[in-house]
C-alpha cells in the first residue's frame, strides 16, 4: 500500500491548519534533501545550501535560443481562443489579462518537453530522492502595469489542506522567461523558513480555488507569524536574466509584489512531488481541487536521467 492509498482520516496529521482558533508555528517533521550529490547534477555544496536555506539558483538553466522558443509559445497561448476559454486559464482581477495558465505541460507539448528535460526533472529527482510526478504546472504572465501580487504563503500549507499532500516532499522550480529585476515583481523568499510550518486560520470554503487563484486570503499566514519569520530569517529577492531558475522547497515562505513597471515578469512554474508522497483526501477542505491544479495522476515523469 502506498501513501496515496491511505485515507487522510487514518493518517496522523503533523501539520494541522485551518482548524484551531489561533495560528501556530510548528517544527518541520520531514527531511529537506533526500538524495545525495551522486544522484544528479547538483553538487554537494549546493545541496547543503538547499538544506539550509530551502532554495537554490541556476544562473543559466536555459540558453537564449531556448528562452525565445518558450517566449514564442507564451505568445501563442496568449492568442489561442481555446486557451483563453479554457478553465485552466486564470485572468487578473480587474484588468482581465491572463494571470496564469495551469496544467501547461498538458496544454502545450513545448512545455511538456521542458518538464521531461533532465536539467529540470533530474534536479527534482535528486532533491526528493525518488521518481517524481507533476503535482502542478503553470505559466505566470505578470504583465506590465497590471500584474498583481502573490501574497506571502507556503505552498505546502495549501497543498496539504486542499489537495491532501501528506508530507513535505515536493519541490518547485521557477524558470524565468523574462528578465527579473528588483522592480518588476520578482520572487521573494524567507531563507530558512522551510523549517517552520505556519498553521493558518479560517475554514476552507467549497470551491475555494475559484477565488484563491486570483487572490488568496484563506491559507495565508497572519501578520504576527510573518513578522516572526521575517525578523528571524530575513527576505531574499531573486533577480536574474531570462533562462535563470530558482528551485525551492514546498514549505518556503514566499511571495511577490505587483508589477507597475512596463516590463512583464513571465515564468514557467513546475511542482514535482515524490511518487512516495502521493496525495490523499484533503486535510482541511470539503473536497479536492480540480486535477488541473492538483494532479491525481501519480505517473512518474519519463525521460532520460542526467548525473
Amino acid at each position: 500500500m502506498t501513501v496515496g492509498d491511505i485515507p487522510a482520516r487514518q493518517m496522523i496529521d503533523d501539520y494541522p491548519t485551518r482548524h484551531g482558533p489561533e495560528p501556530a508555528l510548528l517544527y518541520r517533521q520531514d527531511a529537506v534533501v533526500w538524495g545525495g550529490p551522486e544522484d544528479g547534477p547538483i553538487d554537494a555544496a549546493t545541496l547543503q545550501g538547499f538544506e539550509d536555506n530551502g532554495f537554490l539558483t541556476v544562473d543559466r538553466l536555459l540558453e537564449p535560443t531556448e528562452v525565445e522558443r518558450y517566449r514564442e509559445e507564451l505568445r501563442r497561448l496568449q492568442q489561442d481562443p481555446k486557451v483563453l476559454a479554457d478553465e485552466r486559464t486564470v485572468a487578473e482581477r480587474g484588468s482581465g489579462e491572463i494571470r496564469s495558465v495551469f496544467e501547461v505541460h498538458k496544454v502545450s507539448e513545448v512545455f511538456a518537453e521542458l518538464v521531461r528535460d533532465p536539467r529540470v526533472v533530474g534536479r527534482a529527482r535528486q532533491i526528493l530522492g525518488s521518481d517524481v510526478y507533476v503535482h502542478q504546472s503553470r505559466v505566470n504572465y505578470k504583465p506590465g502595469y497590471t500584474g498583481n501580487d502573490f501574497y506571502w504563503h507556503s505552498d505546502f500549507e495549501t497543498w496539504h489542506a486542499e489537495d491532501g499532500m501528506p508530507r513535505m516532499r515536493a519541490v518547485s522550480i521557477s524558470i524565468a522567461l523574462t528578465d527579473n529585476h528588483v522592480y518588476n515583481g520578482g520572487l521573494m523568499i524567507m531563507p530558512g523558513s522551510h523549517k517552520t510550518f505556519v498553521s493558518c486560520l479560517g475554514e476552507t470554503p467549497a470551491d475555494h480555488y475559484k477565488e484563491s487563484l486570483r487572490s488568496q486570503e484563506i491559507g495565508t499566514p497572519d501578520q504576527d507569524s510573518l513578522s516572526i519569520l521575517a525578523h528571524r530569517y530575513g527576505i531574499e529577492l531573486f533577480t536574474g536574466p531570462a533562462g535563470s531558475a530558482t528551485m525551492f522547497d514546498c514549505n518556503c515562505m514566499h511571495g511577490s509584489n505587483g508589477n507597475i513597471t512596463p516590463f512583464p515578469r513571465s515564468n514557467v512554474f513546475i511542482v514535482f512531488n515524490s511518487v512516495d508522497n502521493a496525495c490523499v483526501e484533503p486535510f482541511a477542505a470539503p473536497g479536492r481541487r480540480p486535477s488541473f491544479i492538483a494532479a491525481r495522476d501519480f505517473t512518474p515523469v519519463a525521460g532520460p536521467r542526467e548525473t
